[in-house]
């Protein structure tokens, strides 16, 4: 159940629209509560027409505010829409009278028990809302205690909701991009729109944000996009203080222009938050380095440093995981511009839904997430490769970050950014699998000699105990040995680049171990092999972290198992 309050000047304006039948929504609009059950109702009453049954009821309603005459406020008029979800059942007009007096009670427009209370009406026109009109003058002619009165409408519905057996919404927290208006709504259906201008707006400006490395940059990504106005607002001194966007041919009644601000499309849109992420971006080195040799893959440095995520979240730094969530969701958005168009439809749909988990009460320390932005930047610069691995191994990586996610903010009672993981969860799962079949299965087709699957089989058990039968009988797991086995070719140890992936992160989220695994195998197998000093230096540094002894000054090669025990001796 969704309040929706706004405040205006014209009781009579609000009435007629709530009345006009004209509207194909609004069908037998009518009072199912007033504040003394007298008052006329323009709709029911067949003795008035329905000029003067308005007229009416505006002046009955506006009493108290002809009478404080210049005292009265200028927005008197106190307007709460309260809507069900669309699988509720259809409400009684009797239950939707109780309803609005205990929304009026909790927001303290007409306390229960007060005979000064405001004056109020409940107007039904639609089988699953209502709208409730007070005018926000007492019966003393003091106005009325309503602060907050939104958050107090929120808390009230959600246990009407558990009261009245109807959809339970997410408590919010006040950091939610607001919804398109039911006007803005209809006005997009009316214009073959599928979203409104406001939501529209809301994803062009996101995605520029994403795409952008500098403040200046986004102001000309912005500029220059198409179907978009753009007034950008100066200091004396010349600098950026602000912008607002609308659509070409979203205008009101006019002919101008509909205006939006960027603090108005959401709560980190602003131009000062803008700024305060871009500034605290890493420039990335250039793919092509001098000497015309190429520097490390953009997607495969962007990989790394998102699967950095899981671990940070479960770290003691608030500040620096809500930043590290802010920047895999500029990721997501940017990603839809150059993934192939099949799984363009969930990686938009995924971004979107995301959106609502990069906020939170929790102030984000940007500077934390430089390294992933910056590489995010680079990845979004660098062409998708034609087999599409670094697509698939990117989303890899992006499921298990929405997994971590989901944990962290649901350990911080963040209920609606949990609802918005899991939706994010069920597009990117969509989307991987699309992405992901196409070179798994060019990789299954490498199939390795019967001793190196062997040998493969004996690292899985002796490197990754604990999930080394469902690897072993995971479908993907020829396209594990594969990768394992075009990495020893490229001179790489199958073992130490196994152990190294399945270090990298748990594999417990993982609905498939092998095909994490096989993404870890495919981008370590892409660094330089490492030379005899540092892997002696490497098993020096191991060793030194297992034991609280002297480090040894020989190489210490990797444990083997025993043979007598173990899950190898089971299968």
């Amino acid at each position: 159940m969704i309040p929706n309050i706004r405040r205006g000047s014209r009781t009579r304006g609000l009435l007629h629209y709530l009345y006009d039948t004209r509207n194909l929504d609004h069908i037998d609009p009518h009072l199912v509560a007033s504040w003394d059950d007298f008052a006329p109702d323009p709709g029911r009453d067949r003795d008035l027409d329905l000029n003067t049954g308005l007229a009416q009821l505006t002046r009955a309603l506006d009493l108290r505010v002809h009478q404080l005459g210049d005292r009265a406020p200028t927005e008197h008029v106190w307007h709460c829409s309260v809507r069900t979800a669309p699988e509720d059942r259809h409400l009684t007009d009797a239950e939707w009278g109780d309803i609005t007096r205990r929304v009026l009670h909790a927001t303290g427009i007409a306390p229960e028990g007060d005979p000064d209370g405001c004056r109020w009406v409940a107007v039904r026109h639609a089988d699953d809302h209502i709208h409730i009109l007070a005018t926000a003058v007492r019966g003393d002619l003091r106005q009325p205690r309503s602060a907050w009165d939104f958050n107090r409408s929120q808390a009230e519905c959600r246990k009407i909701e558990k009261d009245y057996g109807l959809t339970q919404l997410n408590p919010g927290d006040g950091t939610a991009a607001k919804r398109p208006t039911r006007a803005e709504t209809e006005k997009a259906h009316r214009t073959g729109r599928q979203r409104s201008a406001r939501e529209h707006l809301r994803t062009t400006v996101r995605t520029m944000v994403a795409v952008a490395t500098t403040p200046e940059e986004f102001v000309d990504l912005l500029s220059r996009t198409e179907g978009v106005l753009v007034e950008i607002q100066h200091f004396p001194s010349g600098d950026v203080r602000g912008y607002k966007v609308a659509l070409e041919n979203d205008t009101n009644a006019a002919g101008r222009p509909i205006w939006f601000s960027g603090s108005t499309l959401a709560p980190d849109l602003s131009f000062p938050k803008i700024h305060e992420r871009l500034t605290d971006t890493e420039p990335q080195p250039a793919t092509q380095q001098s000497g015309g040799r190429r520097g490390p893959d953009p997607w495969h440095q962007a990989t790394a440093a998102a699967e950095r995520i899981p671990t940070l979240l479960d770290r003691d730094d608030d500040q620096a995981a809500q930043a590290h969530l802010a920047a895999f969701g500029e990721a997501l958005d940017a990603l839809p511009l150059i993934a192939p168009a099949a799984i363009r439809p969930q990686l938009r749909q995924a971004a979107n839904a995301f959106e609502r988990a990069t906020r939170s009460r929790i102030h984000a320390e940007h500077h934390h997430a430089r390294a992933l932005r910056g590489a995010v930047r680079a990845m979004l610069r660098e062409p998708t490769t034609p087999d599409g691995t670094g697509l698939a191994m990117f989303l890899d990586a992006a499921v298990l970050i929405v997994m971590a996610a989901t944990r962290w903010h649901h350990l911080r009672r963040h209920d609606q950014q949990v609802a918005a993981t899991r939706q994010t969860l069920a597009h990117l799962q969509d989307a991987y699998q699309q992405a992901a079949a196409a070179p798994l299965a060019i990789l299954a087709q490498r199939t390795p000699s019967a001793h190196a699957i062997e040998r493969h089989v004996q690292h899985v058990r002796a490197y990754v105990p604990a999930h080394a039968e469902q690897v072993l009988d995971d479908p993907g797991w020829r396209a594990l040995a594969a990768a394992l086995t075009s990495a020893e070719a490229a001179g790489h140890a199958p073992k130490r680049l196994l152990q190294q992936a399945a270090d990298e992160r748990a594999l417990d989220d993982a609905r498939s171990p092998a095909h994490v695994l096989t993404w870890r195998i495919h981008r370590l197998a892409q660094r330089p092999v490492p030379s005899a000093r540092a892997l002696a230096a490497q098993a020096r540094t191991t060793v030194a972290t297992q034991t609280s002894g002297p480090v040894h000054a020989e190489p210490v090669s990797a444990p083997r198992p025993n043979p007598a025990a173990g899950p190898g001796r089971r299968r």
